[in-house]
């Protein structure tokens, strides 16, 4: 049976992070790319502070408006944490899980304190400043040496975001949970990927989610760094097929 595969942006992007994946994929599962609550081109209003439980129950509710009972979820970063809050709330509706340069815990004082200064930011200097600040991390040195288009690409794609939307996310992604429980309890599949390079998510943060998944696996994607999807497509979508495709020989 073709899954439906339901891929979560992370933070501060939009639906475009994930164009080369779903042109890839598009034969394998029927694929959607949703713009989060406030993102991209979805002009909804977003409270003070976006939860990770609202922006996944908007995905169930894309879901119900398109007749899809159960999908393979995947989320990258922050999409990531929406995933893992659609597993909580919805575990008989995900086929699998696909989580992408994320983790399951929750934040750390320190990072909470950073994501409430990233919030003031928004509002008071702009996005812009935010996408400028975020790049270096965002992707490996070497993509950025290699591919300068693709920077100013993820770059202008997070400074276009709204500073309401952005700073209500970064709110809401310092007040979730740690979510670790969910992969111990949770009844699919899961893939993780991670980049080599990453700085934000460090590969110990990727061990411990498949330490804890009763059925996961890891893969580790040499020369990439947080946008694993976008830095070294082939690899990512590699594994994401190979997972698709033992899915379906299992059902």
């Amino acid at each position: 049976m073709r899954p439906t595969l339901l891929l979560v942006h992370g933070f501060p992007q939009d639906a475009t992070l994930w164009d080369g994946t779903a042109a890839e994929l598009r034969d394998r599962a029927d694929v959607i790319t949703p713009d989060l609550r406030g993102f991209g081109s979805d002009d909804r209003e977003v409270p003070s502070v976006l939860s990770m439980d609202m922006l996944a129950r908007d995905l169930a509710d894309l879901l119900d408006q398109r007749g899809v009972h159960r999908a393979v979820i995947g989320g990258l970063s922050m999409g990531g944490y929406v995933a893992l809050a659609f597993a909580e709330r919805w575990p008989q509706r995900v086929q699998a899980l696909v989580l992408c340069n994320t983790r399951s815990t929750a934040d750390p004082d320190e990072v909470r304190q950073a994501r409430s200064a990233t919030a003031e930011t928004a509002f008071t200097k702009g996005t812009a400043l935010i996408a400028r600040g975020m790049m270096p991390k965002l992707l490996s040195a070497s993509t950025r040496r290699e591919r300068p288009g693709l920077a100013t690409r993820v770059e202008a794609m997070m400074a276009r975001q709204r500073p309401a939307s952005v700073a209500a996310a970064a709110l809401g992604m310092a007040a979730r949970p740690d979510r670790t429980a969910v992969l111990q309890g949770l009844q699919a599949p899961v893939l993780i990927i991670t980049g080599e390079a990453d700085e934000l998510m460090p590969l110990p943060t990727s061990e411990a989610m498949r330490a804890a998944a009763a059925d996961a696996r890891l893969v580790v994607i040499p020369g990439a760094g947080h946008l694993s999807n976008m830095e070294r497509p082939d690899a990512f979508h590699r594994a994401v097929r190979d997972f698709l495709n033992e899915l379906s020989r299992a059902t």
